[in-house]
């Protein structure tokens, strides 16, 4: 029966996704932000076709997603010190920069493809698979409206979706039975808790401490867990959380402490006493012209526009992005927590009901000893198939 299951393709997962929406690596990093405000997308996809109107390569037959882009790409770039600096300079950099050279993180499949083959790229390092859409029929009407749209959704003269991590989980979920007893084994003896891979800061170390490992926990899908003294988890900085932050959270990356920054970008909004020691911090570190791009949009004098707190995203639900689950989240920065002999089932609906790639795994004490992502549990799952065969 699991063998059944992964022969399903991956067409089965696309019924009802909507295009995705994208931009041109000709793009400016200020283009990316001004698009993403717009659309409310957790992320974009990137495209190396031009979409301009004058332009015909958009429908060039080698026209391919190299990547996607998202708020807390721009935070990161935002808060390197150079950046600070000079914001607006940084904002017509060349959208290439927020692309990692040689990523795999975005693949393409074709719509017969099989869901094991998804499962492989995803073991591969991909975060999103684009395929495409098979059902909607491109009139000449039709492609002339997409064409004059501001953010194009056609390419190769065929419109694309993307699956994302959570979309095959969740169908396999849906029929976890078929994996018994794996499916109900704990996840130390399925060699699914990576111990390796931790990425974590103490709460009084700098934010800016963390800034390369926030990067590095959204290419991994992970988050960056902050310790107490003795090890143990009391938060985290979540890409998730960040990216639903305005991209003046940069600054509070640069002067804020890890633990203040937690508090920061919690989905309350950060306390006015804590925008004000931003400020002032900005002032004292000579970052002007960044204290001016804060002050710019005059709604930053509400401490909740710094991040999305609208009442279905405070449950952790938020819009859909290109039909997957990788929605605009918005989470308090409560780690979430399993432990060494949590099963595996209990593990993924912990994980899909919070909206998370990854758990962390923590003792009886608390302390920190490893973290499980959806990548490790597909790993499972894989080696689940290889047994059946």
């Amino acid at each position: 029966m699991g063998l059944s299951l992964f022969s399903h393709e991956v067409s089965d997962l696309c019924l009802g996704k909507p295009p995705v929406k994208s931009l041109s690596i000709s793009a400016t990093v200020g283009d990316a932000l001004s698009a993403l405000r717009l659309l409310g997308e957790s992320s974009l996809s990137v495209w190396s076709c031009d979409h301009s109107e004058k332009s015909d390569k958009s429908e060039s037959e080698d026209c391919l997603c190299v990547g996607k882009v998202c708020m807390v790409d721009v935070i990161c770039f935002l808060g390197k010190e150079e950046n600070l600096s000079c914001p607006a300079k940084a904002l017509e950099a060349p959208l290439e920069v927020l692309i990692p050279k040689g990523s795999a993180l975005v693949r393409h499949l074709e719509p017969n493809a099989s869901l094991v083959e998804a499962i492989d790229l995803i073991l591969e390092g991909a975060h999103n698979i684009v395929i495409p859409i098979q059902s909607r029929r491109i009139t000449a009407t039709r492609k002339m409206l997409l064409h004059s749209h501001s953010f194009n959704t056609l390419h190769n003269n065929r419109e694309y979706c993307w699956l994302t991590q959570e979309d095959i989980l969740r169908y396999l979920l849906n029929s976890i039975g078929r994996f018994s007893p794996i499916s109900n084994s704990p996840i130390n003896s399925l060699q699914a808790i990576d111990t390796e891979n931790i990425l974590a800061v103490h709460y009084d170390d700098p934010a800016s401490s963390a800034l390369p490992l926030i990067s590095q926990s959204l290419v991994q899908q992970t988050s960056v867990a902050i310790l107490d003294e003795y090890g143990k988890v009391i938060g985290e900085i979540s890409p998730y959380t960040i990216n639903t932050c305005h991209e003046s959270v940069a600054a509070a990356v640069a002067t804020l402490s890890a633990g203040d920054l937690m508090s920061y970008i919690d989905c309350g909004g950060p306390p006015d006493e804590l925008v004000q020691l931003v400020k002032d911090r900005l002032e004292e570190k000579k970052y002007g012209a960044f204290l001016e791009f804060m002050e710019e949009d005059s709604t930053l004098s509400s401490a909740s526009s710094f991040c999305s707190t609208s009442s279905d995203e405070e449950f952790g639900w938020g819009r859909r992005s290109g039909g997957g689950y990788s929605a605009r989240l918005v989470r308090r920065s409560e780690a979430i927590v399993c432990y060494p002999r949590s099963s595996l089932v209990a593990v993924m609906v912990q994980a899909l009901s919070h909206r998370v790639s990854y758990v962390w795994v923590v003792e009886e004490d608390g302390t920190l000893s490893g973290i499980v992502t959806f990548a490790s549990m597909f790993k499972v799952f894989r080696e689940c198939l290889r047994s059946m065969a």
